[in-house]
């Protein structure tokens, strides 16, 4: 089984809102997930708009877990902020 870290959509139509779930690779986008990871507000302006609990997501990388590219923006700017402070 292939994990992959990835968004799943929510919110209505033109307000999208996302989760950040580990879900398998073969699940639908927006289908059953493992565990959730966080939230991403593309809506929201500035670097409030994502929470993401980057422990958690260090610990299913180091299981073999595969970030989407998105995923992987989000965790870096998340990594870059967390440094800041």
């Amino acid at each position: 089984m292939s994990v992959a870290i990835r968004l799943k959509r929510e919110g209505t139509k033109d307000r999208p809102y996302y989760r950040v779930v580990v879900a398998d690779s073969r699940s639908r986008r927006d289908g059953r997930y493992i565990e959730s990871l966080g939230t991403y507000d593309p809506m929201k302006s500035g670097d409030d708009n994502y929470v993401l609990d980057l422990e958690k997501m260090n610990d299913w990388v180091s299981k073999g877990a595969k970030a989407s590219e998105t995923v992987k923006s989000l965790a870096r700017r998340a990594r870059k902020s967390a440094t800041a402070s």
